[in-house]
Formats: structure tokens, sequence, C-alpha cells
């Protein structure tokens, strides 16, 4: 702990010491049994009875996401929320290491309400099940359907390889995630046999190698933090036949969500040239924009001094867990905490491998992200019970939402 602990302290680490075994539970449930975005079932069900099991009203099938569950604690007062993540990846598992994720919101959503509890502070604290992080937008439709309103902060935590630490550091406070703006980019031409009349085609596969030099040649000209980069997702079915309609998946990233926006209008010129130089025609779908990671850094300071003096870092280094994240969405619904700590794992085996798939199942991952589930509670608690620094955290949020639409 840091050198003074504030008088909750104590009830919070009891109430998740306590629990321990059903963390345990719910952590190796989920590690062993992945499942992907939106399909999540066994998760949701495992958590909805662990939860009703502890004393807690849950409601399953949370804000019209079948996969999302919400559990409450408390009345009056402010509004904080956890996040769970359960997600897996396809092939590898949880190699982004969720059932971590899962682990250490529990552990803070017991400990707030075991704080709630036993000093009668008004408040609320709820556990928010969200599904299809992994590419879903699961965190989107929470959004949108009321999970985040009103709510004074919400916090999560997520592992990262610790060969990236160096010394004492376990992880990451203000962890710096980009914008990620997604479309489908579809092309229609005309199919024509290609011996013997190309002359009446109109080849929709041409249309996406001109989009896709087009946009190698725009990346010269893009800032260092800024990323494109698609698939082909449809290029024709066989060579004789000229490409009638192609489709290509695109992500378009930068470090706010209104330069990704920005970018992506760029990048749209590059498919537009390509539909008129080859006569076809060009639409768009959009998948999901993930926002940018807007960290509360009046949370990530507190977070920082809940634990040991060196071993939490609060910005650096700044790609510790480099990427995109819907909980950028959530960042810019109400103040957030998305640290990331750092679990072993040999060099070159980062997020989204099978190792570190093995590394999120190891107990010492679990220990640490009961750590940081512990401090996260004392952070949340924080909100809920000091009028000073939750003003400090809203005020904050505020200038910094009006710095992101820059």
């Amino acid at each position: 702990m840091a050198t003074t602990s504030p008088p909750w302290a104590k009830i919070i680490h009891q109430a998740v010491d306590s629990n321990i075994e059903a963390i345990k539970t719910i952590n190796y449930q989920i590690h062993s049994e992945p499942e992907l975005a939106y399909e999540e079932h066994k998760a949701h069900a495992n958590f909805v009875s662990l939860l009703e099991s502890l004393g807690f009203q849950v409601t399953p099938h949370a804000y019209g996401v079948a996969t999302a569950f919400s559990a409450e604690y408390g009345a009056g007062g402010r509004l904080v929320v956890f996040n769970a993540e359960y997600d897996a990846l396809p092939g590898i598992g949880h190699a982004c290491g969720h059932n971590l994720i899962a682990s250490a919101g529990l552990a803070a959503f017991l400990g707030v309400a075991a704080a709630l509890r036993q000093t009668a502070t008004p408040g609320r604290v709820r556990l928010l099940g969200t599904p299809a992080e992994e590419g879903g937008g699961g965190k989107i439709h929470l959004i949108n359907n009321g999970a985040y309103r009103e709510a004074a902060a919400c916090l999560m935590t997520h592992p990262g390889p610790q060969y990236l630490l160096s010394g004492d550091v376990t992880g990451v406070a203000a962890v710096k995630m980009l914008a990620n703006v997604k479309w489908r980019i579809f092309f229609t031409g005309q199919t024509a046999h290609a011996a013997m009349e190309p002359w009446n085609g109109l080849n929709a596969l041409d249309a996406v190698c001109l989009s896709y030099n087009a946009i190698s040649m725009l990346r010269q000209q893009i800032r260092p933090h800024e990323r494109i980069h698609g698939v082909i997702k449809e290029g024709g079915d066989r060579p004789n036949v000229i490409p009638g309609s192609t489709s290509v998946d695109y992500y378009i990233r930068s470090d706010t969500l209104a330069a990704a926006e920005r970018l992506w209008t760029r990048v749209k010129l590059c498919f537009e040239g390509a539909a008129i130089a080859t006569g076809c025609q060009v639409r768009y779908e959009p998948i999901n924009s993930y926002a940018d990671l807007r960290s509360s850094m009046a949370l990530c300071k507190e977070f920082v001094a809940t634990l040991p003096q060196g071993t939490v870092s609060l910005d650096e280094p700044a790609d510790f867990l480099a990427g995109s994240t819907d909980m950028g969405n959530v960042t810019y619904e109400c103040p957030g905490f998305h640290g990331a700590f750092g679990i072993d794992t040999e060099r070159g085996q980062g997020n989204h491998t099978r190792p570190f798939a093995d590394a999120s199942g190891l107990e010492r991952s679990l220990d640490r992200a009961v750590e940081w589930g512990k401090s996260m509670a004392l952070v949340g608690y924080r909100v809920l019970s000091d009028d000073d620094f939750n003003r400090e955290v809203q005020e904050d949020w505020k200038a910094d939402m009006k710095r992101a639409a820059l």
C-alpha cells in the first residue's frame, strides 16, 4: 500500500480477501471455456449465478445485450461502474486476458459494496458484464442503451506483457490507446468473360487494387501515430470472370476520434478515385468506431498512490498496451480508468498470442489482477465518498472532452 491508507482500505481489502475463492472460480471458469464475442453464454450464466449466490440482485441480459449483465449495490449518492470483460479470440482463447479483467472488476465491485455497507455512505456501485470487446463493440451497445448514464466514473484494468516494463514497475495507469474508425467498402462493376469480351467488364477488383495502392501512398503523408490497415473480404470468384463486386474492410486510427474521422475523409478519397478510374460504383458501410482512450488523470494519479511507490508508472511506456478498445467510447461518456498490469510471458509473446493466453491462466496473474482490483475499489470508493475529489475528477474530464473535440 501507499504510505498512508484511507480508513476504508481495510474494509475493502478484507472483503476481497474473504471472497477470493469466488473470484478464483469465475476466473478459471472463464479462462477454461473461452467464448467469442456475443457468444459468452457460459460466462454470463456463471457470473449471474455467482453474484446471486453472494446476495446481489443481478439483471441478466442487461441493456438489450444477450450476454451482458448488471449487478448493483447501494442507494443515493453517485454511481461508480466497474467493467468485466470476458470474450475470447478465435483459435487462441483468452489471449488478451479478459478473464483477468473480469476478476479484477469483480474484486473491485465486492470491495466497494462492502465499504458502502459498513460505512453507510450514500452511493451506488455497479458491476457491468461487457461482452464483445474484441471487435464487436459491446460497450457501444451498452452506452446507447444507458448503461453508463449518470456514472461519476467507470474503471477497469487490463493485462499486458510484463517484459515491456522495467525494474519494479508492474503496470501503467494512464494507458494510451488510439481511436479506430472502421468501414466496409463495396465496389460494384460489371462481370464479363475475361477472355472472350473483357472490354464489356468493369473490374471491381481493379478498384480494390487501385485504392489499396493509393492508401499505401497516403501513408507517407500521415502522422507517426496514425495507422491505416485493411483486408480484402471479397475479391472475385474465378480468374476467367471479371469481378463485378468486391469488398474490403479498413481500420483508420488516430489519437482522437475527431482526428480519426478527419483521416477517414482522406482515405475515402482513395476509394472514390479508384471507383472513378475503373467506372465502378462505391458504397460504404460503418462497422463500428472505437474512440480513443481518454484516461482521467485524476483517477490515474489516485490509483498510483494506492500502491507501493515505484511499482506503477503513470504513463510510461506509452506503448505498453497499444491498439484500440471500446472502453475508449466509455471515456467519452464519463471519467474513465483503464490501467494495465503486467503478466509474465517471454519476450515477443504479448497480447493476442497463445503464450499470453497460457499466462492469463496462471495463479500469479490472477494475484496481480486482484491486487489491482483492490486499488480500483479504493479509487472508486473515494469518488463516491469524497465530494472534493469527485469535483476534481469531473472538472478534469470536462476540460479533456473539450481538448478531444479539437
